[in-house]
């Protein structure tokens, strides 16, 4: 992460916790002009502090599950063509290679089981190389947080 000064550290804070202020909103919130504000994020954008900004829908639409994926060959050329079938299917919502354990971890989101279903034929059983998957459905979600603590909990 580039050097971030404590303006940049509140808009990014502010940005997490609503990224659809207006940037007069934003700048108010900030305690900086707007034209501060604006110059601020567009280099926080540019600078791939800001990765882009998105809408969180509920988790009661469809299907969550977290998935975990054993590879038969582990070697780097594997574990890449595995990892490049996974992010690009769109019910793959994140992608985490992990030590120990499984070698993947999937979050994963579809309609329903039918969906997860196909998800499972896409890209587990016609993988020659997947020896496990052990898949844990949720049933409750009690907090999701996509936000980065940036300042030490006070």
């Amino acid at each position: 992460m580039q050097d971030l000064d404590s303006i940049d550290l509140r808009l990014l804070e502010l940005l997490q916790a609503d990224a659809s202020r207006s940037n007069q909103e934003l700048a108010e919130a900030a305690a900086v002009s707007p034209a501060t504000s604006l110059r601020r994020v567009r280099r926080l954008v540019e600078g791939g502090v800001i990765e882009r900004r998105v809408v969180l829908l509920s988790a009661t639409l469809g299907l969550t599950a977290i998935v975990e994926v054993t590879l038969d060959r582990q070697g780097a050329e594997h574990l890449q063509a595995f990892e490049a079938r996974a992010v690009a299917d769109e019910a793959v919502q994140q992608c985490y290679r992990v030590s120990p354990g499984p070698d993947l971890v999937l979050v994963v989101w579809v309609a329903d089981m039918p969906a997860y279903h196909a998800l499972v034929q896409r890209l587990f059983t016609q993988d020659a190389n997947v020896r496990n998957v052990k898949a844990f459905f949720s049933t409750h979600r009690a907090k999701f947080e996509p936000r980065i603590r940036l300042s030490p909990a006070v």
